[in-house]
C-alpha cells in the first residue's frame, strides 16, 4: 500500500457538500435562549452563589446566534 500518490495517479476531489447551518446556528441559540429563561427564574439564587455572570454569557450567546444566523443566511444567498 502506498501513501502517497502521483498527480496523475489521483482522482479528482468531489464537490463540497453544501450544508444548511442554520439548524445548528438556531439550535446553539435556543440553548442559550433557554438559558436566560432559567437564569431569570433562579437569577437570585444564582447570584448569591456567584454565578450572576450567566446572565451576560446567555445575553452574549443570544446575540452571537442572531449575528451567526445573519451571517449564515448572507452566505447561502451568495
Amino acid at each position: 500500500m502506498r501513501i502517497w500518490l502521483k498527480d496523475s495517479e489521483r482522482r479528482p476531489d468531489p464537490e463540497p457538500a453544501r450544508a444548511d447551518g442554520r439548524k445548528a446556528v438556531v439550535a446553539g441559540t435556543a440553548v442559550w435562549l433557554i438559558g436566560l429563561i432559567a437564569w431569570f427564574i433562579w437569577g437570585e439564587m444564582l447570584t448569591d452563589a456567584g454565578f450572576g455572570w450567566w446572565l451576560w454569557a446567555c445575553i452574549t450567546g443570544i446575540a452571537f446566534g442572531v449575528i451567526g444566523l445573519v451571517v449564515v443566511q448572507v452566505m447561502r444567498r451568495s
